[in-house]
């Protein structure tokens, strides 16, 4: 039975400790926290679970909520122009065949896991770790896959200039509320997401946390940016008290829904973040020249523009779980560490890709003229929207349409044409 340790009890980690554990692997997870201390701790950034990451999640036992949380089937988007132009919008299915979106607040899903895993027989070593101890466990173990980034351990992974990455800083501002009012027709349960041009990104959706069901409201813009009104890292209150201000002034449809909301449960409820996007090498070198596997946010930080981030964990740790199936008794050395990851890759390049689209969408201070045609578009035609909104599960999907003003056009004109106009 080989034995392999997973550093980090985030996302991709445990959901690849569980698949290595349905497999028969010796698994271990060390990990900071322990579940009491995850479950308590501060929120993280909310983020979407997409149909086909719920069916990998189904795989391994591992949707634990799908019954209690908010199971969102249509997204809404709004685009907020500058100046007088109006604010363009269209909706779309999150997923065919009655499929949904879930949001999970981190604290729940990641203790609920870790307390799974273990319940399964899997190891679970509640200890800070550093670069001296992943060299001693080298010894130990066969495979050491690092799933946290921060600190000393984040160090290990240098930055890959030759991958792209889009890296820009962002200031992120998140809280939890209850108390908002329903969408106009009616489903409270219908996602929410924004782009201003004069300001950056908002993302509105149903989540389940610790306290039951809520909203989770996130504001994401550049580093300097109009929403970038935290240098000052104020209380609770007083940070859901300048959201609202914000969107009152950049997004009014969202200031609608939010104005007599109030904070869930205090100082927990609330976020403010830095962060730069960037996408580091996957392998770590420790001093005794072993080699240690970084996965998911540690080598690919995604953009929080595009709420991509648990999509990416999933399909990394389903990337990586194959490989070391596939794999048998093989060696784990580093041409299988570099393979491992490219497998991953190929998929979180068009999530990047897709990044880049929404980061640079205002930069000539406009849409493109073709982008206003591909969202009436995706207004007018049910099955534009619904493609639009499906590819949030599949981004390598808007490669073939939405990335290329040629493809898109084209794509539309046939839909128009299916329907005589």
């Amino acid at each position: 039975m080989r034995k392999i340790l997973i550093v980090g009890a985030g996302h991709a980690g445990l959901h690849l400790a569980h698949g290595l554990l349905t497999h028969g692997y010796d698994v271990t997870v060390i990990t900071g926290q322990s579940s009491l201390e995850i479950r308590t701790g501060k929120a993280s950034v909310a983020q979407f679970t997409f149909p086909t990451a719920l069916e990998y999640e189904r795989q391994h036992d591992l949707d634990l909520w799908s019954a209690l949380s908010p199971q969102i089937r249509e997204q809404r988007v709004h685009l907020y122009p500058s100046g007088d132009q109006p604010v363009r919008t269209f909706k779309g299915r999150t997923g065919l065949n009655n499929d949904y979106v879930v949001s999970v607040d981190r604290r729940v899903k990641m203790a609920d896991w870790l307390e799974y895993f273990e319940d399964r027989g899997g190891k679970v070593v509640i200890h800070g770790v550093t670069v001296t101890d992943l060299d001693y466990f080298s010894r130990m173990f066969e495979l050491i896959i690092v799933a946290v980034g921060h600190g000393e351990l984040g160090q290990l992974f240098d930055y890959d200039e030759s991958r792209f990455s889009g890296a820009r800083p962002r200031s992120i501002a998140q809280a939890q509320v209850y108390d908002v009012w329903p969408e106009k027709e009616g489903d409270e349960n219908i996602g929410w997401a924004a782009s201003a041009a004069d300001a950056g990104n908002i993302m509105f959706l149903p989540i389940l946390t610790q306290e039951g069901p809520c909203h989770n409201l996130l504001l994401v813009d550049k580093r300097g940016g109009p929403m970038d009104a935290w240098p000052d890292r104020p209380g609770p209150e007083e940070q859901l008290r300048r959201m609202k201000d914000l969107l009152r002034q950049y997004a009014p449809d969202y200031f609608e829904r939010v104005k007599d909301a109030v904070l869930t449960n205090g100082r927990n409820s609330t976020l403010v973040e830095e962060l730069t996007p960037q996408v580091r090498n996957p392998v770590g070198v420790l001093p005794s020249g072993g080699r240690v596997l970084g996965m998911a946010d540690v080598v690919v930080t995604m953009d929080p523009y595009v709420g991509q981030s648990w999509n990416n964990s999933t399909r990394c740790a389903k990337a990586y779980l194959e490989s070391i199936i596939e794999h048998g008794d093989g060696a784990f050395d580093e041409g299988f560490l570099v393979r491992t990851f490219d497998r991953f890759w190929e998929f979180v390049l068009h999530n990047q890709l897709w990044a880049e689209m929404n980061s640079t969408l205002w930069d000539a201070g406009d849409l493109p003229p073709y982008f206003y045609d591909l969202v009436d578009a995706a207004a007018a035609y049910p099955e534009v929207g619904d493609r639009w909104i499906q590819g949030w599960d599949y981004p390598p999907d808007y490669s073939s349409w939405l990335l290329d003003p040629e493809l898109a056009m084209q794509y539309v004109a046939e839909v128009r044409a299916r329907h005589g106009d």
